[in-house]
């Protein structure tokens, strides 16, 4: 029969760890048509007219994201705050019985990109009402144009690292003054001398890599969000033209303003378009990085087989037909010691059942002349 010894609570011992890996997401993976994926989530439109159709997010992929082995990298998305003035400038009236916006025929979605800002702050910091504020020296800064950058599970884990995060962007369209126009570079450097947390849990700021000036924005890190502000960190008064989508016969409009205009007459579709395509390269360079962390939390059991026990086997071959050990040599019996080969240790609960096997690495080689202790972790 097989030999059991049981455990006492001074075998055991719990520690928790961390895993970190390196997210690097290139320029193209942004800026590329065929791996960002839209979703038909608002469709409008009017008789003898041409309706618009828009997400709500896009998807970011690290490939094409038809193919089969496509990873979802980070959704992107857009906001307005209620308070915003380019809500408030723009807004015809409210209605006293329902509470409805009302915006001009001029602008696109700007209901559903105030419902995006509240639905974050309900997310991130507990109250949809609330708004993004950072608290820079005895200044408090208020963001009420982001962007929303949430990312995936597989790619932000348990968390995201403090002091790693990285995004390089362009402040200017390249379409208009070049590949390196403005380009600068932002991290959550320095997050770790002064850590903050809120509702969504620890968060950091962002700032340009010098740790100069007021910060742009801020990362979520438990939630893998980031939300930027788009009025310090784009030139927003560029005079952008073009064309967007518009509720008429040929479904688009001409466009000519500002970037803070564009935010309000234009869908969330022709937005991230507009910010992905221009503000970031078209290369295989960085565009963004960041270390995420996984934790691991592991038990050890500490298992002792002591001189006399675990030196036999019940394994039936482990004797002859005579009930002689095989492993001694016939007429050495007073010379040679039995001794057992295992690999496997199984842990059973009170009532003899078992719940887990733990291999070794290779076999162990046990006898009266030795004993051995072994330790067994489980993570978790």
């Amino acid at each position: 029969m097989p030999t059991f010894q049981e455990l006492t609570s001074a075998d055991f011992a719990t520690n928790s760890d961390g895993l970190d890996i390196v997210i690097d997401l290139i320029e193209s993976d942004i800026s590329s048509s065929s791996t960002r994926r839209k979703y038909q989530h608002y469709i409008t439109g009017s008789v003898g007219a041409t309706g618009v159709t828009s997400s709500l997010y896009q998807t970011i992929y690290d490939q094409d994201f038809t193919l089969q082995t496509a990873n979802a990298t980070f959704d992107f998305t857009f906001g307005l705050a209620r308070s915003s003035s380019l809500v408030t400038s723009s807004l015809l009236y409210t209605d006293s019985t329902t509470g409805q916006l009302y915006f001009p025929s001029q602008s696109l979605m700007m209901r559903e990109k105030i419902n995006m800002y509240r639905e974050m702050a309900q997310i991130l910091i507990g109250d949809a009402d609330s708004e993004f504020t950072i608290v820079s020296a005895s200044t408090t800064l208020t963001i009420r144009e982001p962007l929303f950058l949430g990312f995936k599970r597989l790619f932000a884990r348990d968390r995201i690292k403090r002091e790693t995060f990285a995004l390089k962007v362009l402040t200017a369209s390249n379409f208009l003054l070049g590949p390196s126009a403005g380009q600068k570079i932002y991290t959550d450097v320095g997050s770790a001398t002064n850590q903050e947390f809120s509702f969504g849990g620890a968060y950091s700021t962002l700032v340009d890599s010098s740790n100069t000036g007021n910060p742009v924005g801020l990362v979520f890190l438990d939630k893998g969000i980031a939300v930027l502000d788009t009025q310090r960190i784009f030139n927003v008064t560029q005079s952008l033209s073009g064309s967007i989508k518009a509720v008429n016969v040929s479904g688009t409009t001409p466009f000519t303003g500002s970037l803070n205009q564009f935010f309000v007459s234009a869908s969330i579709d022709d937005i991230i378009d507009h910010m992905a395509s221009t503000r970031f390269g078209s290369s295989s360079l960085t565009a963004l990085a960041y270390q995420n962390q996984t934790i691991l939390n592991s038990s050890y059991i500490t298992v002792r087989l002591p001189y006399s026990y675990f030196n036999y086997s019940s394994n039936p071959s482990y004797t002859d037909v005579n009930g002689r050990i095989v492993v001694i040599e016939q007429g050495q019996e007073d010379v040679q010691r039995s001794f057992t080969m295992f690999t496997s240790v199984g842990f059973y609960d009170a009532n003899n059942n078992l719940l887990a096997v733990g291999k070794t690495s290779r076999p162990v080689y046990k006898d009266s002349s030795r004993t051995i202790q072994l330790t067994v972790r489980l993570d978790y």
